[in-house]
């Protein structure tokens, strides 16, 4: 029977896929390429010891673009502004992003102290939202482009577990297949499971992250995948749907991988200039303002890119009026930007707000 994109997938076929050769020949090069990158990576994520500054960086900017995939647009100046706890208006849709950026930290921390579940993507999408959101009870989903229904997930809470309870098995065995293989089909199958009511393309994307920390391939959510997706949209979805359509499983591990690949070389690179920008702003300090230089001090500022006295305060560097002379002789040094909103002074880290922002 040919498939129907209007009628609940129930069908969906369990994992791993029946009489599909998984790793040809193509597969295995490229994920050659793919693992060495992200080796690469992960030691890269190294030349920065303090963790806040990636997850804060890198991460973030991960948040931002995959709350763009869902249309949810705004920029680094207003998800930096709601994270420095700015008062008076914020930008909803930089809170949304701030929510995610919440969901993927929980999820590290969950996905390093028990196995990938059901009960964890529970958790990652009810942060995401920010509600008890759980399994989609209520019939009626599809998946449209404007008015044309171009896929109906499965529908009824029992399937829909009983998909996602043979998700988790499959994630935690069949140890044979490639890891990075196995994230190309397990992102494929949770995408068309489509699990929770709405959130479901955020927290598929934190999936991914998530199984690669529970592999040891990566030690912080730091892959910057959205991007390429946003980059490579069509062919994103063009390859979800012959997956479904056409079983066209080797094309769509390839297109993951080859994203997998350029997006841990892209990101490796970002690392470094962030650890290069880090050294310079260290350098200029120690040489023209030798007096007020801490390890501290070059820290806050990149963990802060909109930095307030009160975060000086707080970590314990310096009182505030001290800490007020210290983020004006940043400025004076053209390493800060101070700018007024409402009565408080931010100042902004602009080599860091210009080098995410490429």
């Amino acid at each position: 029977m040919p498939f129907d994109r209007t009628k609940p997938y129930n069908d969906l076929p369990l994992l791993p896929p029946a009489g599909v050769d998984l790793e040809t020949r193509a597969v295995l090069k490229r994920a050659i390429g793919a693992s060495r990158a992200l080796a690469e990576l992960k030691g890269a994520g190294g030349a920065i010891p303090d963790q806040l500054i990636l997850l804060r960086s890198i991460a973030l900017q991960e948040a931002r673009m995959s709350s763009e995939i869902e249309n949810i647009v705004t920029t680094n100046d207003a998800v930096y502004l709601a994270l420095s706890e700015a008062k008076g208006p914020v930008d909803p849709n930089a809170k949304e992003v701030l929510r995610y950026h919440e969901a993927l930290w929980k999820g590290m921390q969950a996905a390093k102290a028990r196995p990938l579940s059901t009960n964890v993507l529970i958790e990652v999408v009810q942060s995401i939202k920010g509600s008890n959101l759980g399994i989609r009870r209520m019939p009626g989903t599809t998946i449209r482009n404007g008015e044309e229904i171009i896929y109906t997930p499965p529908e009824g809470e029992d399937v829909i577990r009983e998909k996602l309870a043979n998700l988790e098995r499959f994630i935690h065995e069949h140890e044979d297949l490639d890891p990075l293989v196995k994230l190309a089909i397990l992102h494929y199958q949770f995408e068309a499971i489509h699990p929770f009511p709405d959130g479901n393309g955020r927290t598929g994307r934190i999936l991914n992250i998530l199984y690669l920390i529970e592999k040891g391939l990566l030690e912080l959510p730091v892959l910057y995948l959205s991007r390429y997706i946003i980059q490579n949209k069509n062919a994103y979805y063009e390859g979800l749907r012959r997956v479904t359509e056409e079983g066209a499983w080797e094309e769509w591990v390839l297109y993951m991988l080859e994203g997998i690949e350029q997006t841990a070389l892209d990101t490796r690179s970002r690392i470094l200039a962030i650890r290069e920008l880090m050294d310079s702003v260290r350098q200029k300090i120690q040489s023209e303002a030798p007096k007020i230089y801490t390890k501290d001090l070059v820290e806050i500022i990149f963990k802060n890119p909109y930095c307030k006295i009160a975060f000086i305060e707080e970590a314990g560097i310096a009182k505030r009026q001290t800490a007020s002379m210290y983020l004006q002789t940043l400025e004076s040094l053209g390493l800060l930007k101070g700018i007024k909103i409402g009565r408080e002074i931010y100042y902004l880290n602009l080599p860091l707000m210009n080098l995410l922002s490429a």
